[in-house]
């Protein structure tokens, strides 16, 4: 029986759905240049908020980004809808989008309303092993149809900044405190890489974070299409578990991340010149002298 991958006639348009959260856009490139290297000849679009939309932006593998409403969606007139999302809103644009093929994971709510329900990435995969979500997010075209290959990195196109004076990237934030390194270690370690690093650190955020305890040094809290700039012309990202990591990872930038209340071997940096630093007893039973053990095994070997 013909894959859904062979059903598609040449050129046909596919729909990933993939509304936000910065690391999990990151981590579902992978998927979509699988596809794309598999057959260069479709369309490709990725429904995404425009907040996260510069993930996306510039990627060769990507033909159009859509807004998630149900007009541009229709309008793109995908044969082929993937939920990478899972929840009620991207099942009911991917229900809405008009695709012949309407592709989601068994687990997700509502599974009965996708014609091409995918089981565990662990029954496609043929492993029992824990997977890492890049991986979970690339059996899914393997399922439908792409030949099982070597889940490659995280892509994410960006414009390089002046590098003649080497820096730093930190990210001290995170979506939780369980998540979140004090403060005070952060400037710690700001004053290390300064000192003994010559690398002038950074502290960056969104538009609406606050980092004025950092400001000691050099602040950025601006749109993510200047974050991607500021980070691909960094030397070294160091941070909490959170999106940006992700995105200096898919950037080739060396990272350190801490994890305490996810699990790395699912939310690791993918494919990346990575030290991952994990807190048994909680974010703050990582001390400074760890970090900077990762610093100097990092920096050696970039």
């Amino acid at each position: 029986m013909a894959t859904v991958v062979e059903q598609l006639a040449k050129g046909a348009h596919v729909a990933f759905i993939r509304l936000r959260s910065l690391g999990d856009c990151v981590l579902s490139t992978p998927a979509i240049s699988l596809l794309k290297n598999h057959r260069p000849d479709l369309c490709i679009g990725v429904v995404v908020e425009p907040r996260f939309a510069a993930v996306y932006r510039d990627n060769p593998d990507i033909d159009a980004i859509l807004k998630p409403e149900i007009g541009a969606i229709r309008k793109f007139a995908p044969r082929l809808a993937i939920n990478f999302h899972g929840g009620t809103r991207s099942l009911l644009l991917t229900l809405a989008s008009g695709a012949r093929f309407r592709a989601g994971f068994e687990h997700y709510r509502y599974a009965a309303l996708y014609n091409a329900a995918m089981p565990t990435a662990q029954r496609i995969l043929g492993v029992e092993r824990k997977v890492h979500t890049a991986e979970h997010l690339a059996s899914a075209v393997f399922y439908l149809g792409v030949p099982a290959a070597e889940v490659p990195r995280a892509k994410v196109v960006a414009a390089r900044g002046d590098r003649r004076a080497p820096y730093a990237i930190l990210h001290a934030l995170a979506s939780a405190p369980d998540k979140t390194w004090p403060a005070g270690r952060f400037l710690e370690i700001a004053r290390y890489l300064r000192e003994h690093c010559g690398l002038d650190p950074v502290f960056i955020g969104a538009p609406s974070d606050d980092l004025s305890p950092f400001r000691p040094f050099r602040t950025f809290t601006g749109p993510l299409e200047e974050s991607k700039t500021l980070i691909a012309g960094a030397s070294l990202f160091l941070g909490n578990d959170s999106g940006p990591a992700h995105l200096a990872a898919a950037l080739q930038v060396p990272v350190i991340v801490m994890y305490a209340a996810s699990d790395p071997v699912v939310w690791a940096p993918w494919r990346a010149n990575a030290e991952s630093i994990v807190a048994r007893d909680g974010i703050g039973s990582v001390e400074v002298a760890q970090l900077i053990q990762a610093l100097d095994r990092i920096l050696l070997k970039a």
